[in-house]
């Protein structure tokens, strides 16, 4: 069962809208390294882990990932809020307005729409392990050029919030691996779930 705190895990407080910002920021919310495929990636695979760790980690971490696809949302609508007409075309963000207005739909910065193929949860310990290591490290190079292309401090700080935390969750995943690696089946070197491991 999640316990949903009212307030962000990190604040938004963006004082000047950029639609220009909105556009490729929203990648993190629905595109194929974002938030959403994130927290559903974990969530998934949990049910497959074979050890109590592993579990915990999974929903701790898809849990946050909640968290995080909840702080993208809040920062692309105080990028979009109280728009003109004139300011949607010039920011280029007419393709989006004509199909959303300013409401928060998971898309890429590409314009593709979020899909589940941007994610994989196949059961085999390691195999998910090391695709959760890897996802991490692709949000976290995301986040790493939305900043070279971020000026605005109040955009800054939330987005340098969220990086940090995709280390940790590396680092996270990490530890899980290392936990599976001391439960391994010395008969099979590729850690499938012990279930299966029964002769």
């Amino acid at each position: 069962m999640f316990v949903y705190e009212k307030k962000l895990q990190y604040p938004v407080k963006i004082k000047n809208p950029n639609p220009k910002l909105a556009k490729f920021i929203i990648t993190q919310y629905g595109g194929p390294d974002g938030e959403l495929g994130a927290s559903l990636r974990y969530l998934s695979q949990r049910f497959a882990m074979p050890y109590p760790e592993l579990r915990a980690i999974l929903t701790d971490v898809g849990t946050e990932e909640l968290g995080h696809l909840e702080m993208i949302g809040t920062i692309v609508y105080q990028l979009t809020r109280n728009l003109t007409v004139t300011e949607i075309k010039e920011a280029g963000f007419g393709d989006y307005f004509v199909d959303h207005t300013t409401g928060i739909f998971p898309i890429a910065a590409s314009g593709t729409p979020w899909s589940a193929t941007t994610f994989q949860s196949k059961g085999d310990v390691i195999a998910d392990l090391v695709e959760d290591m890897a996802a991490e490290q692709k949000a976290r190079a995301t986040y790493d050029n939305i900043l070279r292309m971020v000026d605005d401090p109040d955009v800054r700080d939330p987005i340098i919030f969220l990086r940090e935390r995709e280390i940790v969750h590396f680092q996270r995943f990490g530890e899980g691996l290392e936990i599976t690696k001391e439960r391994m089946n010395r008969k099979n070197m590729y850690a499938i779930n012990p279930a299966f491991d029964k002769e």
